[in-house]
């Protein structure tokens, strides 16, 4: 097996910051080698210098080696203590207009449709829409498939899967699918973070979980002050329990629980 070079690999780290803003430290190297030799086994490759190059030049080869980067762990109600959060918000909202969630790193869409399943629980059909982003093109194609491994089931409470997840037969045995109806409400799309993203319209929360680590202090900045764009205020900004905004400085929003923001000018 061809190994990676420190020099390929400080070439690769550079493009993936310039290219998404993640921040690869040096114990990284046996992962991105691990992920990438099947691409130039793919290719035939005799180095990653050469797969490097191939990047470089070749535009959709460089979202595969993005991808590969941006494969993250998930599952359905991760950190509880933030739907029980968005339960009560939904509980008390008497707003006229529309609802808007933003799952921002939405992955293969598990945030996106927890989100949904609690949203049409307690509010009609025409008074919420969930928005699931993320730059990884290819989870976002699973998010609209909506079928997954049944043993992510055991996340979800069981009114809701007894509700909102309908069990494989045949060919689809040992899996479980979103109910079509609730995925009327809920949209997927790729986006980059990095960039504005106003085109998108103005949410009332957004979900950015298990993203900033991944940043360095300058990038989660930008990545926050982007995302502002896209709120208002009295709109809730969510972060992973494992994460903070200490140093940021962003005095527009005022912290109201451990991990949960509130956009206040």
């Amino acid at each position: 097996m061809t190994s990676i070079t420190d020099v390929e690999y400080q070439k690769f780290t550079k493009l993936i910051f310039e290219e998404i803003g993640i921040t690869l430290s040096e114990n990284k190297q046996t992962l991105l080698e691990s992920r990438f030799y099947k691409r130039l086994l793919e290719y035939d490759l005799n180095s990653f210098d050469e797969y490097y190059t191939l990047c470089k030049n070749d535009c959709s080869e460089k979202i595969e080696m993005l991808n590969l980067i941006t494969t993250n762990e998930t599952y359905f109600f991760r950190e509880q203590e933030h739907f029980t959060f968005l339960k009560e918000f939904l509980s008390n909202y008497r707003g006229a207009t529309k609802i808007k969630i933003w799952s921002a790193a939405a992955s293969v869409g598990a945030e996106a449709y927890s989100i949904a399943m609690l949203c049409d629980t307690i509010l009609p059909a025409n008074k919420w829409e969930v928005l699931g982003t993320d730059i990884n093109n290819h989870v976002i194609k699973k998010a609209r498939m909506r079928l997954y491994q049944l043993t992510w089931s055991e996340k979800i409470p069981a009114d809701l899967r007894l509700k909102y997840c309908l069990k494989g037969k045949g060919k689809y045995e040992g899996m479980f699918l979103i109910n079509r109806e609730l995925a009327k409400n809920v949209k997927f799309q790729t986006n980059n973070l990095l960039e504005p993203n106003k085109e998108l319209g103005t949410f009332d929360i957004v979900f950015l979980r298990n993203v900033l680590i991944y940043f360095n202090m300058q990038t989660r900045k930008k990545v926050i002050e982007n995302i502002m764009i896209n709120m208002k205020v009295g709109s809730y900004l969510i972060i992973s329990q494992t994460e903070n905004l200490n140093g940021l400085n962003i005095d527009s929003l005022e912290q109201v629980q451990s991990s949960i923001f509130k956009v206040i000018s």
